[in-house]
């Protein structure tokens, strides 16, 4: 390549060995940097081969070149350089004649007697190189650990064994040239290595166990049993000179058991594997517990089933009458038999558990018993409470204290108690007690704290249990029922007075209509209006205060009464009354007897406010009651008052057996008449009244 220099090839051997290693250098030294060269052998048949491309030193490089081929070849370098412009590539050095020579240095070995020899027999072996150049070294090796070694040649001999089969390995080195030679030999033996066995296989604490020492002849008219003695070592001291061992499991007999067999005629002594002997616990009785230590009724729980002592693995096994029987190992320390068990809800159901442990297949198991599940904390949840009062809830008064029992039947305490009022936000009271009861008191009972109460009962079992609502009626107090009694009676007292009342004045203005009647009847004979007359005050001796509430006179009495308010109110000039004499007719002998002699009733007619004729009341009101039309009207039509003479008459035994003050029914109506009864007539002028009536 132009502008780059041809580099130069510098070699300290032209004649080496195969393998042995020589120096070559190639350089450059007009170029600058950092120059990457290579260098390639040119084989006879002319195919080329890069040797080696040593890490980049400068304008030079030196290392160190291993040829295997035998024969001759050449070696040439050459550089690249890196540019800004790429990667140029420099001429090839000048090429360099070399010869690669055999190195003959590969060992010879030999092995005496044979290669298959017995054990106990002495093995030599040789191994040597012919016509070796300086500083060779040969080694003897068997399963890469050197045996022997030695320059130029070596002897090895040995008493061959059973572990000494294999092959052997004859090796030569000269520098970093090494040439190797092998051999297999085979150690057959007359007797095999000894077993040392132990039984039982499963050696409990307490058990007897046994060693045994044996091996097997292979050769045997070489050797017999007899000529082999056997001894028994533990821990690398031997305790016995026998085949056998006995002794009783114990912790003191724990340890690392071998035998060794020697054969007498031979020199070297055979010894077997280690065997272990650790007597195991028995598994103890086990221990039923419930997980956690608390046990709530009516939920699932997990049991754990434990043995104290026992040599691991141990087979724990959950009986249960009402399920299938549930299997755990342990296998290793920490774990635990935990078992998943239903939900129970008597305690006594905790008798028909079982746990069953067992570690050894020659050995029944260990049983445990449910009972000892009694011992764990058992909480049973709550029953559904009971909501009562004291008094009944139908006894209550206000005033009165009243205590609301919350019970329940069954429980584990502590039980908490909560009680509510329906018409109340948030509860009125909480307690915690140990019994199956609790109270809580409400003093001085209202009537607004009527109505529905419940109660809440919870224990640890975390369970919440309502009571049915109770409905309380608050009744009202008993001073005030007596108040009310007593104000009923008062009110009835004050109704039966003013019925009294009622009635006595009904009765007088009852009496004072018949006589207002009577003094406005027609007048057509004496003895008629006479009759009259007796007939309506019998009648008015014998009414009921029914029919004097019925009366016509007394609906218009008011109307009589406003007359004369408007007669004082508004004075007029005072008429003159008119009055005519009635002559009655004989009495009737079975009427009450009446006294002699003639009595007046008198009677005023006035004139309306206004001067106007009206009627009176009375007067129409006897016209529609009698339908007599015998009152007497002037000519104008207005009525006047007749004066009544009553004859009376008594007979000769009231006359003799009573002289006091005796009227008859018709006198005593009469005498009770106010002294005026207002009957309106038409005024025709002062001081000429009407002409008398045409009766």
């Amino acid at each position: 390549m132009d502008g780059l220099q041809t580099p130069i090839l510098y070699l300290n051997k032209t004649s080496p060995y195969g393998s042995e290693e020589f120096t070559a250098s190639c350089s450059a030294p007009e170029e600058k940097g950092s120059l990457i060269f290579r260098f390639f052998q040119k084989l006879r048949n002319g195919t080329i081969r890069k040797i080696k491309q040593p890490a980049p030193t400068g304008n030079s490089a030196e290392t160190t070149l291993v040829l295997r081929v035998i024969g001759d070849s050449h070696l040439y370098c050459d550089y690249e350089v890196n540019l800004v412009s790429g990667v140029r590539l420099s001429n090839s050095s000048d090429e360099i004649p070399v010869i690669v020579r055999e190195l003959y240095i590969s060992p010879i070995m030999n092995v005496l007697p044979s290669l298959e020899v017995y054990e106990g027999e002495v093995i030599e072996v040789v191994c040597k190189v012919v016509n070796p150049p300086k500083n060779v070294e040969v080694f003897l090796t068997r399963d890469r650990r050197i045996l022997k070694q030695a320059p130029v040649s070596l002897i090895h001999r040995f008493t061959a064994k059973e572990g000494d089969s294999g092959e052997l390995v004859c090796k030569a080195e000269w520098g970093n040239v090494h040439k190797e030679t092998y051999k297999t030999i085979k150690v057959k033996e007359l007797f095999s290595k000894p077993q040392l066995t132990v039984e039982p296989v499963d050696i409990f604490e307490g058990d007897h166990f046994q060693l045994t020492c044996s091996v097997s002849i292979y050769v045997p008219e070489k050797i017999s049993n007899e000529s082999i003695k056997f001894s028994i070592y533990k821990h690398h001291k031997e305790i016995i000179s026998s085949d056998t061992y006995k002794a009783v499991a114990q912790p003191s007999e724990n340890g690392n058991y071998t035998c060794k067999a020697h054969a007498t005629s031979l020199t070297h002594i055979k010894e077997s594997q280690k065997v272990v002997v650790k007597a195991k616990v028995p598994v103890s009785k086990p221990m039923l517990s419930v997980v956690g230590g608390t046990l709530v009724l009516g939920k699932h729980f997990q049991l754990l089933c434990h043995s104290d002592n026992g040599t691991l693995p141990i087979t724990y096994t959950l009986l249960f009458p009402e399920s299938q029987n549930t299997v755990a190992v342990v296998n290793n320390p920490g774990e635990r038999a935990i078992f998943n068990s239903s939900a129970i809800y008597k305690t006594l159901v905790l008798n028909n558990f079982l746990c069953h442990a067992k570690n050894s297949q020659g050995r029944p198991p260990e049983v445990g018993l449910g009972q000892q599940l009694l011992r764990s904390h058992i909480i049973e949840p709550v029953s559904k409470p009971v909501l009562t009062t004291l008094p009944g809830a139908g006894d209550i008064s206000e005033g009165q204290d009243v205590t609301l029992l919350c019970s329940v039947q069954r429980g584990s305490p502590p039980v908490s108690y909560t009680w509510y009022h329906t018409e109340t936000k948030g509860a009125l009271a909480s307690q915690t007690s140990n019994n199956l009861e609790g109270s809580h008191s409400i003093g001085d009972v209202r009537a607004e704290q009527r109505g529905g109460y419940y109660c809440v009962s919870s224990n640890p079992a975390n369970e919440t249990k309502q009571s049915l609502t109770v409905t309380i009626t608050v009744n009202m107090a008993g001073w005030k029922k007596g108040l009310v009694a007593v104000m009923i009676v008062c009110i009835l007292l004050i109704l039966a007075l003013i019925l009294i009342v009622v009635f006595k004045r009904r009765l007088l203005l009852f009496k004072r209509r018949r006589t207002g009647e009577l003094s406005v009847k027609s007048a057509s004979t004496k003895a008629e209006r006479l009759s009259l007359t007796q007939a309506e005050a019998n009648d008015a001796a014998n009414v009921t205060p029914g029919m004097i509430g019925k009366s016509v006179w007394s609906e218009h009495a008011s109307g009589s009464e406003s007359e004369d308010q408007s007669s004082v109110t508004a004075p007029e000039k005072q008429q003159e009354p008119r009055y005519t004499e009635v002559q009655p007719i004989q009495a009737d002998p079975n009427r009450a007897p009446v006294k002699k002699g003639t009595e007046t009733v008198y009677s005023e007619v006035r004139k309306s406010k206004q001067g106007a004729p009206e009627q009176a009341d009375g007067t129409s009101l006897s016209q529609q009651q009698f339908g007599d039309p015998a009152l007497c009207r002037s000519s104008q039509g207005s009525l006047e008052y007749a004066e009544l003479n009553h004859d009376t008459h008594h007979s000769h035994s009231e006359d003799q057996g009573n002289h006091g003050d005796h009227h008859t029914v018709q006198e005593d109506y009469i005498d009770e008449i106010d002294d005026n009864v207002q009957i309106p007539i038409p005024d025709h002028g002062e001081g000429n009244p009407d002409p008398t009536p045409d009766c």
